[in-house]
């Protein structure tokens, strides 16, 4: 997934309420959407690299929106709208080995009155959760607060193995260099009984990293997941 313009660089100042965060750029200081509703632990430190897109559409608020921080010399992208759009270019482009065979991609997959799967592929179902967490060396980490929203998706796929489907969740790993994957069971336990639950009844779990630079963002490999 390329970006329109080449991102610009500058330092996190902080993020608030929210959907707000203070960059500098060339000493000054620009108001920033934060597109990402989780809790971005680990990731906010004043001063910290960051890297924002500009838009001209006169429609919106902020001109700016923030797309990558650097951590410990890692890039991380944390504009979460980005997720299913870099998916998309790799299931297009076969870069998850998975998905290489399919013929039909739709996104936004409706599957009952209540619950939307990010992608129908054929007949396996794509859910993707966007990766930012790393809190130990080497190991990413999902997710980064309680989420009601991800435990329901988890108990939904399950259904969905009775209906016909084949039910993949994709931890799309938005952090630069990492090889490693597990599940926060200490932030959510009851996201990690219902995955161990799901795992058990044949849904499947991938995590791919990510390669991030100011001109693009594209699924780069798979990386293990340690958790049982």
């Amino acid at each position: 997934m390329k970006f329109t313009n080449t991102l610009i660089k500058g330092k996190l100042q902080r993020r608030y309420k929210r959907f707000f965060a203070d960059i500098e750029v060339n000493n000054k200081t620009v108001v920033a959407h934060c597109p990402n509703t989780g809790s971005m632990m680990g990731l906010l430190d004043q001063g910290n690299e960051a890297w924002i897109s500009e838009h001209n559409d006169p429609k919106r608020k902020l001109k700016f929106t923030l797309e990558m921080i650097k951590v410990e010399k890692r890039i991380i992208g944390v504009n979460t709208h980005r997720a299913n759009r870099i998916v998309e270019h790799a299931l297009e482009n076969k870069l998850i080995k998975e998905f290489s065979t399919i013929k039909n991609i739709r996104a936004e997959f409706k599957f009952s009155d209540d619950t939307r799967f990010d992608f129908l592929c054929d007949k396996k179902i794509l859910e993707v959760k966007n990766t930012t967490l790393i809190r130990e060396k080497d190991i990413a980490e999902f997710p980064d607060a309680v989420t009601s929203r991800g435990t329901k998706h988890l108990i939904k796929l399950r259904e969905s193995i009775k209906k016909g489907y084949e039910p993949y969740v994709l931890f799309l790993t938005q952090i630069q260099g990492i090889n490693n994957f597990r599940i926060a069971k200490d932030i959510d336990s009851n996201y990690y009984k219902e995955y161990l639950e799901a795992k058990k009844s044949g849904v499947n779990f991938l995590a791919y990293r990510c390669n991030l630079n100011s001109k693009e963002i594209k699924i780069e490999k798979k990386i293990k997941i340690l958790n049982e």
